[in-house]
């Protein structure tokens, strides 16, 4: 993954754990509703960790969280 991609991971995991806690969620709560792993969105949302994941996981997290996907890659 190139430099920039990894930015990029890190910060959708951000945007993603920032609408969690908005939400009230805990990482369990939300990757209960998104059908994933703890342990995956733990990565995903650890900004020391450039976790790569598929459109699928993403549309799944928004649907979720009751997100547009567009948020969670706006400025990007």
């Amino acid at each position: 993954m190139s430099a920039n991609n990894s930015d990029r991971y890190k910060l959708i995991g951000q945007t993603i754990r920032k609408y969690r806690t908005e939400k009230g969620y805990t990482q369990e709560e939300l990757a209960d509703r998104a059908s994933i792993s703890i342990s995956y969105l733990t990565k995903i949302e650890a900004p020391n960790i450039d976790k790569a994941f598929s459109l699928e996981v993403l549309f799944a997290i928004s649907d979720a969280l009751g997100v547009p996907v567009s948020q969670f890659v706006e400025g990007i």
